[in-house]
Parts: C-alpha cells; structure tokens; sequence
C-alpha cells in the first residue's frame, strides 16, 4: 500500500497508511493514523507526519461519516507520528461549527517532542563505536531529524494524559490503568514498552486495539524501551481478544489491520521470539568474562536471521540498538564508554580488600570496648 491509503475497519473507522523510512532517498516512515467517530466525536490516533500525509488525512476524516468535536490522542512522542498535530485545529475550524479540539500526549515523552534531536542524539549515541555510523551521534541525529517535516507536535489545546485522575480500567479479564474518554468508548491504556510515555488505544465499539509501535519487534530499540513492558503489553492484548473484546489489531507501522486470528498468531510469535532471543543471547555470552560489544552485535545478527526476526526498522544501526539492550537485559555494562567492553553482574560478596579487613576489625573492637565500659557485659 502507498502512503495515505485508507483501509476502512468498518463505517465508522479507518486506517490511514503511512510509509517506512528510506534514507538514501531522504524518505521519512511515516506512522500510520487511526481514525474513529464516536457520535458527533471524532478520535484521531496519532497524525503521522508530511504534508502529503497531513492532506490524505484531511480526506479520510470525511469518511466516517459527520462529526462536530475533535480528540486527537499522541501514541508516543516518535517523530513519525506527531509532525501533524496541529491538523486538528485546522480541520475543525473550516467545519465552522464552533466545535471543541482535545489533544492529549504522554508526559514522559514531551521532553523529547520538544528537542527530538536530543533524544536522537541519545539515542544514537549508545552504538557510537560499536556499528558503523556515517557521522558522530549529533550529525546522524540532525540528518534523521531533518527528513521529518512540516514538525508541528503541539496544537492550540494540547495536555498531557496525566494531569487527568488516572483510572483503573477493565477489559474483559484484563485489569490495566490509564484514562477513558466519550463515557468509556475510548480506552487509553499505559504501555511505555517501545518508549517512556507509549500508551495504546482500544475502540470498544469497533473491537479495535491500536497498539502504536508497541510490536515493532521482538526487542525493544530505543533508548527509554523497555522490555518488560512490552512483553506484558503483548500478553494484555493477547487476552483481550481471547476474551473476545479485541476483534481488529492495527499498530503504528503495518500496513493492514489483522483479525483476531491473525493479531493472536502474531503476538504468541512475538512473546515466543522475544523469550527465545533472551535465552539464546544469554548463551552466547554464557562463558565470557568480558565481550568486545561489535562481537556480541555480529552474533546477534546471526541469530536474528536464524530465528527469522524482523523489526520496523531491519538496519544496522537499530540492530546494534537491539543487541545491547538484550545485553542490558541480561545484566551486562560496559566498562566506561559503550565501545568498551561489556561485562556481566558479579553476583556475589565482593571480596574485601586487606585494608578493608582492618578497618572493619579495628570498628568491631572499638565497639566491643564500649560495651564493656557500659557494664553491657554483666
């Protein structure tokens, strides 16, 4: 599918499809858009980014039939999908109907919305001298960042999530927190698993999850990932449509929606992956006291394809990204700079040095000296 095709779920909701990212032809990936109507609400997940994008979103809000206010939900703070924010500001203003715009993000990722550059720059620098890199971290992270335009991340009425009351919200069995909006037909769930602030969005309605970028691979790449969190995501959305309240699964990046066939078959393959790439990572690095990083890299590489493991992202650069957090995961730091070699936790007493030694012997004396002179020995 090309970028700004429309894949309608049912009357009332759409996906629009984005694009992935080719650098060598300065082409940004674009996140994909989940549009929803709820009575004269009309829900937008995310606005990708580019003004082809923003004008293929323009015509599919057309789609769902007709609306009056406007909410428009941040997944995550990435780039690829908030460079269009301030659309819906636009759009109800030329519907001329004196209609509300909400728009809300996740606090954690405002800092980055703010500078993504920054955050690039962070984030590259942690395979600086490990992969192969064109530039030091600060050019790449100029480069990456520059493809991403028009970037309007904040509109007229945008709030974090949190300053909300945060609610507990049940799904079928599964118990999760986060905030609901047009009397609990949309459900804004916590994740922050693919970045700190990451939340996933259920239509009740429709049956629809969108879990944003939450499955863009079994291992999680960005600097604020965490993997923990993206396992549990994925096992929570495996239950919800094994409860049979999830019938659709769209996600920030595939170009599709999946049934609840299709959605639970891919997840048990990602938990699946996920647990088998830990556990192989752990041993190959079973009997080494310290692992030059590009080596473990390389063989991650290789187990990569053994297991047939993709990601959003298949390059170098966000493979190394993914083989140091499973080092990470693992327990491993490197010893210094994250070019330096990596060892793994001593898990044990360290051992006390002579110095040490007498000077826990001279205390314990000391103290057993006091005792006798408060008559503490009668």
């Amino acid at each position: 599918m090309a970028l700004g095709d429309v894949i309608r779920i049912d009357d009332r909701t759409v996906l629009v499809v984005g694009q992935e990212m080719v650098i060598a032809r300065n082409q940004p990936d674009v996140g994909n858009a989940l549009i929803h109507r709820v009575g004269e609400l009309l829900v937008m997940v995310d606005t990708g980014v580019t003004t082809a994008f923003r004008d293929a979103l323009r015509r599919a809000v057309t789609t769902v039939g007709d609306w009056t206010d406007l909410l428009l939900l941040t997944s995550h703070g990435h780039v690829d999908h908030i460079g269009n924010n301030d659309l819906v500001d636009d759009l109800v203003a030329q519907r001329g109907r004196g209609g509300t715009v909400t728009h809300f993000v996740p606090a954690r990722d405002v800092a980055q919305m703010q500078d993504p550059r920054d955050y690039w720059e962070r984030v590259f620098d942690r395979v600086a001298g490990v992969v192969p890199m064109p530039a030091q971290p600060a050019v790449v992270a100029s480069k990456v960042v520059s493809l991403f335009q028009p970037m309007t991340p904040f509109g007229r009425t945008t709030r974090t999530f949190e300053e909300l009351p945060l609610e507990s919200i049940r799904i079928g069995s599964q118990r999760s927190t986060g905030w609901t909006f047009a009397d609990g037909a949309v459900r804004v769930l916590r994740s922050q698993g693919h970045c700190a602030g990451h939340v996933v969005v259920h239509l009740r309605d429709a049956g629809v999850l969108h879990l944003g970028d939450e499955p863009n691979g079994a291992c999680g790449v960005m600097v604020d990932a965490d993997q923990l969190k993206l396992t549990e995501t994925w096992a929570a959305a495996a239950t919800m449509i094994d409860d049979g309240v999830v019938t659709t699964l769209t996600d920030g990046h595939t170009p599709g929606v999946e049934d609840a066939q299709q959605a639970a078959a891919r997840l048990a393959t990602l938990l699946e992956q996920a647990a088998t790439l830990q556990s192989r990572s752990a041993e190959l690095v079973a009997h080494h006291a310290e692992l030059p990083p590009a080596d473990f890299v390389g063989d991650y590489t290789r187990l990569l394809g053994e297991l047939d493991v993709g990601g959003a992202n298949p390059n170098p650069m966000f493979i190394g990204m993914m083989a140091l957090n499973t080092l990470r995961e693992l327990g491993w730091s490197p010893d210094g700079a994250v070019h330096r070699p990596w060892r793994p936790p001593t898990a044990r007493v360290p051992e006390r040095t002579a110095v040490a030694r007498a000077a826990a012997g001279v205390s314990a004396g000391a103290g057993l000296v006091a005792w006798y002179a408060r008559g503490r020995n009668r």
